[in-house]
C-alpha cells in the first residue's frame, strides 16, 4: 500500500507589515464564512479567496493549501481554550472546585457559541489531526491539566491524577460536542453546565478522601 503525503499545514511565512496581517486576517474570516455557510466538502482556497477578496496567488503567499487555513483556524481556536483553561485553573486565589466549576460553564458556553465552525473543523481533523504542531498545543494543555490535578488531589499518586485528569478532558470535550449539536438556550446551557459541574467536583472529593484514606493506612 502506498502511504499518502501528509499535506503541509505550517504557514508558508508570518506576516510582518501591517498590510500583510490585514491579508492574513481577511483571508480567516472568510474562511470562516465559508465554512459556516458551505461546510467542509465546499471549502477551497479558491472559495476563501474570492470570499476575502484577494488572489488565490496572494493567500498562496501565507497558506500552502487548504488544510494550511484549517490548521491556522484549528490551531488558534486550540490555543485560545488552552489559554483559557490556563487562566482558570491556574487561578490560585480561589479553590480547586470553583475553578472546575467555572471551566465547565466556560468550556460548553463556547461550545455552542462556536458549534458552525467546530463541526466544519472536526471533519477536517483528519487532515492535521497527527502533524507535529497539533501535538505541540495538545501537549500545553496536558501540562495545566497535570498542575491542576497536583493541587486538586495532593495525596494522591501520578498515576490516580493522570487518570481522572484524562477522564475529566475526555469527559468534557465529549459531552460538549454532543450538547452543542442542537440549539440551546441560556437556561439549558445554565442546568447542563451545573449539572456536570456538581457531578466532576462529586467526583474529586471522593478520590481526594479516598487517597488521603489510603496514605493515613501507610503512615
Amino acid at each position: 500500500m502506498t502511504n499518502r503525503p501528509t499535506p503541509r499545514i505550517s504557514s508558508r511565512k508570518q506576516p510582518r507589515q501591517a498590510r500583510s496581517t490585514e491579508l492574513v486576517t481577511a483571508v480567516l474570516e472568510a474562511a470562516v464564512q465559508v465554512l459556516k455557510q458551505e461546510g467542509i466538502r465546499r471549502f477551497t482556497s479558491a472559495r476563501v479567496a474570492e470570499r476575502a477578496g484577494v488572489s488565490v496567488g496572494s493567500l498562496y503567499q501565507y497558506f500552502p493549501n487548504k488544510a494550511a487555513i484549517l490548521f491556522r483556524l484549528q490551531s488558534d481556536e486550540w490555543r485560545r481554550t488552552t489559554e483559557q483553561w490556563g487562566t482558570i485553573l491556574g487561578d490560585v486565589t480561589k479553590p480547586p472546585h470553583e475553578r472546575l466549576r467555572s471551566l465547565v460553564h466556560t468550556f460548553i458556553r463556547s461550545e455552542v457559541e462556536e458549534a458552525a465552525v467546530r463541526v466544519a473543523l472536526d471533519d477536517a481533523a483528519p487532515l492535521y489531526r497527527d502533524a507535529p504542531e497539533a501535538r505541540e498545543i495538545h501537549a500545553e494543555g496536558d501540562r495545566i491539566i497535570e498542575r491542576f490535578m497536583r493541587e486538586a488531589l495532593p495525596a494522591a499518586s501520578d498515576a490516580t491524577r493522570d487518570l481522572i485528569g484524562d477522564l475529566v478532558v475526555t469527559t468534557i470535550t465529549a459531552v460538549g460536542k454532543e450538547f452543542s449539536g442542537a440549539p440551546r438556550t441560556e437556561t439549558e446551557i445554565n442546568t447542563y453546565a451545573d449539572a456536570m459541574a456538581d457531578m466532576f467536583c462529586a467526583y474529586l472529593s471522593r478520590c481526594d478522601l479516598d487517597a488521603r484514606g489510603r496514605g493515613t493506612e501507610t503512615d
